[in-house]
C-alpha cells in the first residue's frame, strides 16, 4: 500500500514487534567484540535496539534527518507562556537557515533537517506545509482539536515516515517546535498516568512561580473537565493535545510500521512516544531514548516506557537537539560494531560473563 493511502487503524492493527533473533544477534556481535562485556553502555543498546528495529544485525545508520513538527497552541491565550505565537514559525524558518540549536547539531552530525508545518497559526514561504488547522483551539475553554483532526495529524506523521523509508533513510529523529507545548505534553503525560498536573508540570521556556501556578491549574482543570484520567489515548489528545505531538506520534508509529528506528528527544517528543506505545504497545522496540530532560514529568516517562537515555546533560531546549547530539554517538557506536577486531581475530581469549 502506498504510503500516502495508510490509515491510522491499519498502522495500528499490522504493526509488528521488532525481530528479536536480530537484535540477539547484534547483542553476540558485540560479546564477540574484543573488549570488556558490555563496556560501551547505551551505545552497545542503541545497536542492539537499531538492530531489532531495522530487521537485521547488519544495522546501518548513514542516512538519518531530524523532523521538527511545528505547530501552535491555543492555550497560550491563557497565559502559561513567556513569549507569543509569532516565535513558532520565526524558529521553524530558522531550521532551514542553520539559525537554530538543532539545525547546526544536525549539521555537525551529519543530519538532515525537515522541518513541517503541521499546525502553525500563520503559513510561512518556505517550511512544508501539511497544516491541519492554523493551530489548536485554547484547551482551557474547549477541545484542542476535533477527533478527526487528532487521527489526521497522526496519520500525517505515519505517512511522512513511509516517505522517508522511500527516500533511503535509516534513523529518523523527533523533533518539535511550538510556543506552549510543554503544557500540552504536561497535560497529556498528568492524564496518560493518571498523576497530579503540579508532579508533571514545570516552567518550560521559563515561567514565574505565579505564571507556573497559573499552567499547573489551567491543565488540572482541563483534565477535571473532561475526565481524562478515564479516556483513551486519541481522547487526551484531542482534548488537550497539540498537532506537533500528535505528527511525532505518528512518527513513532510509522517507524514501528515501516522498520525504521525513531529517536526520542526530550520531554515533549516522549510524551508522544508514550501516546504511541498506548496505542500500540509494540512499537515500543523501535524507540530509542536519546536525553533526559529537565522537565519535571521526563524520567517519570521513560520510566514508563522502560528506556535509558544517552545522555543526562541538562538540557532542556526541546527542537530535537537531544536527538541530534546523540546521532554522533550512534555512528560511532555502529562504527565499532562494524570494523573493531573479535577475540578470535586478535587470538586473545574472550571475556566470559560472570555470575
Amino acid at each position: 500500500m502506498c504510503s500516502s493511502d495508510i490509515t491510522l487503524d491499519e498502522v495500528l492493527r499490522q504493526i509488528e514487534e521488532c525481530d528479536h533473533a536480530a537484535a540477539a544477534a547484534a547483542g553476540k556481535r558485540w560479546d564477540s567484540i574484543a573488549k570488556p562485556l558490555h563496556s560501551l553502555g547505551w551505545l552497545e543498546d542503541a545497536v542492539i535496539r537499531i538492530a531489532g528495529a531495522q530487521h537485521s544485525a547488519r544495522v546501518n545508520t548513514e542516512k538519518k534527518i531530524l523532523v521538527p513538527m511545528c505547530a501552535d497552541n491555543g492555550v497560550v491565550a491563557e497565559g502559561v507562556t513567556q513569549t507569543g505565537q509569532e516565535v513558532t514559525a520565526i524558529v521553524a524558518e530558522n531550521f532551514l537557515d542553520e539559525k537554530s540549536c538543532a539545525a547546526i547539531m544536525c549539521r555537525m552530525g551529519g543530519a538532515d533537517i525537515r522541518p513541517i508545518d503541521i499546525g502553525m497559526a500563520v503559513d510561512t514561504p518556505r517550511v512544508e506545509k501539511r497544516k491541519i488547522a492554523y493551530g489548536t483551539k485554547n484547551f482551557a475553554r474547549e477541545p484542542a482539536m476535533t477527533p478527526e483532526q487528532a487521527v489526521l495529524a497522526v496519520e500525517t506523521g505515519i505517512r511522512l515516515a513511509g516517505e522517508l523509508r522511500e527516500e533511503g533513510y535509516h534513523l529518523i529523529a523527533t523533533g518539535e517546535m511550538g510556543i506552549g507545548n510543554t503544557t500540552t505534553s504536561s497535560a497529556v503525560a498528568a492524564a496518560l498516568l493518571n498523576v497530579p498536573a503540579d508532579e508533571m508540570t514545570g516552567r518550560g521556556a521559563g515561567l514565574t512561580s505565579a505564571g507556573l501556578q497559573k499552567k499547573i491549574r489551567v491543565i488540572r482543570d482541563a483534565i477535571r473537565r473532561w475526565n481524562l484520567a478515564e479516556q483513551d489515548p486519541l481522547t487526551v489528545l484531542s482534548c488537550v493535545g497539540g498537532f506537533d505531538i500528535a505528527g511525532m506520534t505518528g512518527l513513532f508509529l510509522g517507524g514501528a510500521y515501516y522498520h525504521i528506528p525513531v529517536l526520542i528527544d526530550g520531554f515533549i517528543s516522549s510524551v508522544a512516544a508514550l501516546l504511541a506505545v498506548r496505542l500500540c504497545p509494540a512499537s515500543s522496540g523501535y524507540m530509542l531514548a536519546t536525553h533526559v530532560s529537565k522537565e519535571p514529568a521526563a524520567r517519570r516517562i521513560l520510566r514508563e516506557l522502560g528506556l535509558s537515555p544517552a545522555l543526562d546533560a541538562g538540557m532542556c531546549l526541546g527542537e530535537g537537539s537531544g536527538a541530534a547530539a546523540a546521532f554522533p554517538l550512534i555512528d560511532m557506536a555502529a562504527e565499532i560494531y562494524h570494523s573493531m577486531s573479535t577475540f578470535g581475530q586478535i587470538q586473545v581469549e574472550a571475556y566470559q560473563e560472570l555470575k
